[in-house]
């Protein structure tokens, strides 16, 4: 079978000259991703190709983010470039859906948090454990990485979590982790280091306002379940 390529399509219909002529609001998902790849390969073109790639992922943008360069590159196709710069566009995306969250003044609620956090680590596939440093207005002074782990866990040293709060001038802080496994019951050792970071704030009268656990689509919440 021939593949018909872009260029003889009629020029409303060519996804570089589209976005040109009518916005790139017009172009569907296939198209982006086209222009991103460029071209496809002897049997499809780029529109066909990228129709592909989402097919198997039943079209979801979220679960597209989460293929890496080497699961890109199985499509015929679609080579170690085009599936760098694919991976590349979908962080950006998800880069400015975080910044467009933090432009929240102060946190009110455990879903102000949320909204800040889940679109920086709701879909990773490993832990990891975040420290928002707050003022006596409740508003974020920084937001703070303080460990990568595993699938399963992080290591998570309390003294720097408060090294950091003493550096800001915080009086309140709350910390965040993923679990990769969507599930948000705490286990006992989130229980244990809730308790452990809460007492080490005491002296230093920092108060920890709230520890939450985030998954791609929901979230627990230590303070709104009575438990910190």
């Amino acid at each position: 079978m021939k593949k018909i390529s872009i260029k003889s399509w009629a020029l409303d219909d060519r996804p570089r000259e589209k976005l040109l002529l009518k916005g790139k609001r017009v172009l569907s998902d296939a198209e982006l991703i086209a222009i991103l790849i460029g071209s496809g390969n002897r049997e499809e073109s780029a529109v066909d190709l990228a129709k592909r790639i989402l097919l198997s992922v039943n079209n979801d943008l979220n679960a597209l983010a989460k293929l890496s360069v080497e699961e890109l590159m199985k499509f015929k196709g679609i080579g170690e470039a085009k599936a760098i710069s694919i991976v590349t566009a979908l962080e950006f995306g998800k880069r400015k859906q975080f910044d467009d969250k933090t432009s929240i003044p102060k946190i009110s609620s455990s879903i102000d948090v949320a909204n800040i956090m889940q679109p920086l680590i709701g879909d990773l596939q490993h832990e990891e454990f975040w420290v928002l440093y707050l003022n006596n207005s409740n508003k974020v002074l920084a937001k703070h990485q303080l460990s990568k782990g595993g699938f399963t866990a992080t290591l998570v040293d309390v003294r720097l979590i408060y090294k950091r709060a003493l550096e800001l001038s915080s009086v309140g802080l709350i910390v965040c982790h993923n679990h990769p496994s969507a599930k948000l019951e705490p286990s006992q050792l989130d229980i244990e280091l809730t308790k452990k970071i809460k007492q080490a704030g005491v002296t230093l009268d920092i108060k920890l306002l709230d520890h939450l656990i985030i998954t791609e689509k929901a979230y627990f919440s230590f303070a709104d379940e009575s438990i910190l």
